[in-house]
């Protein structure tokens, strides 16, 4: 798994570089293959934004989200991304079920 982080207008810190990669690398349980992940961490006057963007196998997961908190932006971008993941696995179990006689 690749990660690749970008801080815009702030200061990079150990701990939270930690957490990034925590939370993006539990998404590999999920996923199979060469999996990259683009985060992009901002902070706009007083709110603080989180981009993630996981490319895996062919199939591309995003995510946006801005709050007070940067921490809690990583969460809910990652919660998104983890509902897309499940929604994209029970459409494809779906449709193999249903394509069996």
């Amino acid at each position: 798994m690749q990660i690749s982080m970008t801080f815009r207008h702030m200061d990079p810190t150990d701990a939270m570089k930690e957490m990034i990669e925590g939370k993006v690398s539990r998404v590999k349980k999920y996923l199979h293959g060469p999996i990259e992940a683009n985060v992009v961490l901002s902070v706009e006057r007083y709110l603080q934004a989180c981009d993630i963007t996981i490319n895996a196998g062919g199939r591309i997961y995003q995510g946006h989200e801005e709050t007070d908190d940067m921490y809690t932006s990583i969460d809910r971008v990652m919660d998104k991304i983890e509902r897309q993941i499940d929604k994209k696995k029970g459409r494809a179990r779906a449709n193999r079920v249903s394509a069996t006689p």
